[in-house]
Formats: structure tokens, C-alpha cells, sequence
């Protein structure tokens, strides 16, 4: 499905990010994976030059989304590499809590910077190669994009943003032959609460509270993510564009009970 498609994946050394990878490599895709975390971007590689029918070693790209450096050189390598892009897949970013009385910002800045100004100004370098292959754009939103919670306030707005983002790119290009989507998990057994602001325990209640806030009763995995990050970017999506999927067992549609 993916056989000579490259597919550029930010954020890809853990949860969401390295399960999308692994998955695009069983179809055959040629990754560019890119991350913070050298040694577990080293390792989410080799799983993908493993499950590659074609045994594809990925392209590996140290990079922070918050240095404009670093992102062009994502792309810059990108293109050195392959000649073409086919999917970008703007997944990297980052969960902290914090209300309105209890924030700084310095979060606010941490937030948007990485959540919505990073997938923004890759997006821009990376447009005139998809236009060339007519290629795809998904965005890793949240259901905080789509539903308003409390306590993770500059998070929801950076998701928000995203969501918009998403629809006005795709309005933009569409005409072009570039389709831009989005997926909105809900909460995801990734570990990402707890890299925010959770100890151990903390983090089981919260994955236990899920059969409480989302009507399938359970917090989601990352494949079942991946699985319709693979769908929008492929043919099979080839009607879909400014799309905001929630894939979050349910939880857009709850109410408090």
C-alpha cells in the first residue's frame, strides 16, 4: 500500500508516535523518523526495519520541534534522502496540566510552541513536496481539540488550534491534490500523563477512572490509533479532507455522570 511512499513521522521515539512508525513499515513505507530521544528512536527503527518486508532501514533525525533549525533540517535531509515526501505526520508534541490560576507563561509558550508552531512551520516546508506526489498531511490532535476540559488549559487550546489548522490547510490545498486530516485520540495507555505531571499510582487510578469517561469503558492503545492515522493517509481516505476523527473510545460524545 505504502511500497515507495515516504512518510516523514515527528515524535516517532515513543507512544503514538512509534507505533504509526512500525505500522508503515509492515506496508513497506520508506520512514523518516524523528524525535528527541536518540537511543529510543534507534530502537523504534530497528523494529521498523524488521517488520519491512523489504528489511527498509528508516531515516533517523534528531530534532526538537522548538528549534527552527532542527526543522529544517528535517526536511532539508528528508529530501536529500528520498527526493520526494508523500505523508507528514505531525504527531510530536507534549501534556502539561495547569488552570488559568495555576500556569505560567512559560507553559503557555512550551505548549503552543511545540503543539501547534512546530507542526506549523514544518507544515510549510513540507507543502511543496506534497503537492509535487499529492500527497497527505494527518495532525495528532487530542478530544481536548474538540471538547473542553479543565486543568490542561493551554493543552486544549493548543489542540484547538490544531483542529483549526487542520481545516484551513486542507481548504487551502485541496485544489492542490493535498489532503489534511486529523486524529483526536482520548486518553491513550502511552505514558504521557505521567511524563506530565503523574506518579505511578496516580496514573493507574486515572487509566481506571477511563471506565467512568469514555463510553467503551477503557482507556485506548496506541495501534488503535495508528490504525487511522495508516487510513486517512492512504487511498482509501481519498475523499476525506479537513477531517477531525475522534479515536477516542467515545469520550467526545459523554457528558459528566
Amino acid at each position: 500500500m505504502f511500497t515507495d511512499k515516504v512518510v516523514l513521522i515527528t515524535g516517532a521515539s515513543s507512544g503514538i508516535g512509534a507505533e504509526t512508525a512500525v505500522e508503515f513499515a509492515k506496508l513497506n513505507a520508506k520512514l523518516v523518523l524523528t524525535g528527541r530521544n536518540k537511543v529510543n528512536l534507534g530502537n523504534v527503527a530497528k523494529q521498523c526495519e524488521e517488520g519491512s518486508k523489504s528489511k527498509q532501514t528508516p531515516l533517523v533525525i534528531i530534532a526538537d520541534m522548538n528549534v527552527d533549525a532542527d526543522v529544517d533540517n528535517i526536511m532539508k535531509s528528508t529530501i536529500e534522502n528520498f527526493g520526494r515526501l508523500d505523508v507528514l505526520v505531525n504527531n510530536a508534541g507534549i501534556l502539561e496540566s495547569g488552570s488559568i490560576e495555576a500556569t505560567s507563561l512559560a507553559q503557555y509558550d512550551r505548549v503552543m510552541n511545540t503543539n501547534v508552531r512546530g507542526p506549523y512551520y514544518l507544515t510549510m516546508l513540507a507543502v511543496p513536496h506534497l503537492i509535487k506526489t499529492k500527497g497527505s498531511i494527518v495532525n495528532v490532535s487530542s478530544v481536548t481539540g474538540l471538547r473542553s476540559f479543565p486543568n490542561v488549559l493551554a493543552y486544549c487550546m493548543s489542540k484547538s488550534a490544531l483542529d483549526q489548522f487542520t481545516r484551513c490547510t486542507a481548504l487551502e490545498l485541496g485544489l492542490k491534490g493535498v489532503r489534511v486530516n486529523a486524529v483526536n485520540p482520548g486518553v491513550i495507555s502511552t505514558g504521557i500523563h505521567m511524563k506530565s505531571s503523574m506518579n505511578e499510582e496516580q496514573y493507574k487510578e486515572f487509566l481506571k477512572k477511563c471506565a467512568d469517561t469514555h463510553a467503551l469503558g477503557r482507556a485506548g492503545d496506541s495501534k488503535e490509533v495508528a490504525s487511522v492515522i495508516i487510513f486517512l493517509a492512504s487511498d482509501a481516505a481519498s475523499n476525506i479532507t479537513g477531517a477531525t476523527i475522534p479515536v477516542d473510545g467515545g469520550r467526545h460524545a459523554m457528558c459528566p455522570r
